[in-house]
């Protein structure tokens, strides 16, 4: 059985190192997830101190979105336990914004953009004061900036692009200022330069609020500077360490039992191996 790492080879940013003394943000002991007997992971613990950004990786099937649903209360663990945001993990949890995965929506819906994101501030009740609709609007207004989105304010979701789209969902996850943020394939949709700039937004409104991040995705080069560790998810195993410690061939290699070449190929990582490569995405110019 692999355990995840407990040395880091490089040290973490000062916020984290900072918020390391904090009680962390999500905390897993013993936890293990199964639908009959199939196991997706087993004996994980696992802290994420506030401002930290974990990217959550591995094939297709291997639970990383199921993390995430126990994280959001909806999928019980097996075994073990789960804390987010001080409290065990339940459903509807107002400290945790979430972005997931991207869905298709019906040419004929007229929810506006502006509306979408505000259901991230108060979707959960009814009414607010004059005052408070002007504090909704302007931080509504400032989520949308943030990921460059004004645009689509007035504009029926219907008739947005994927990518478009995709952008509101981010909108709509920070404008709470969420204490943990689990994203869940939030590149899709998105060509490479937003790509980048999304995955530097989410880690600045992390490093500015303190909140954690947990962010599901394919695609480890938009989001490797920002990264401090990687939680690698391979057949009921895995490796939790820097992306150094992780990204390498010894450590992918044995997770998927069989030889996996990683290489930097400027400034990106390269993966190749047999299992290792369904998991990743390709673009021109090679394996990202």
């Amino acid at each position: 059985m692999l355990s995840h790492l407990r040395t880091r080879k490089n040290p973490p940013s000062e916020e984290v190192a900072e918020a390391s003394e904090s009680p962390p943000a999500v905390r897993l002991r013993g936890a293990r997830l199964s639908y009959g007997q199939r196991v997706l992971w087993r004996d994980l613990d696992l802290d994420v101190a506030p401002g930290e950004f974990l990217a959550v990786l591995g094939p297709n099937g291997s639970g990383k979105t199921s993390l995430l649903r126990v994280l959001l209360g909806t999928t019980p663990l097996t075994e073990g336990s789960v804390h987010i945001a001080g409290e065990p993990a339940h459903r509807g949890n107002e400290r945790i914004g979430y972005i997931p995965q991207q869905r298709s929506l019906q040419d004929s819906l007229t929810l506006r953009g502006s509306d979408l994101v505000g259901l991230g501030l108060d979707g959960h009740r009814w009414g607010t004061g004059l005052r408070g609709r002007r504090e909704r609007a302007e931080r509504v207004h400032d989520a949308l900036r943030s990921v460059d989105a004004t645009d689509y304010a007035k504009t029926p979701l219907g008739l947005l692009s994927g990518g478009e789209q995709q952008r509101l969902r981010v909108a709509q996850a920070l404008v709470s200022d969420p204490r943990v943020l689990l994203c869940d394939e939030p590149l899709l949709s998105l060509d490479p330069s937003y790509q980048h700039r999304v995955s530097g937004l989410i880690a600045r409104q992390a490093r500015r609020t303190g909140a954690s991040v947990l962010f599901v995705t394919h695609e480890i080069n938009p989001v490797l500077p920002v990264v401090d560790r990687v939680l690698y998810l391979v057949d009921g195993r895995f490796r939790v360490g820097t992306p150094d410690e992780v990204m390498n061939s010894e450590t992918l290699s044995e997770l998927y039992g069989t030889e996996v070449e990683v290489a930097r190929v400027g400034g990106k990582l390269v993966v190749a191996g047999a299992e290792a490569e369904q998991q990743h995405h390709v673009h021109e110019g090679g394996w990202t």
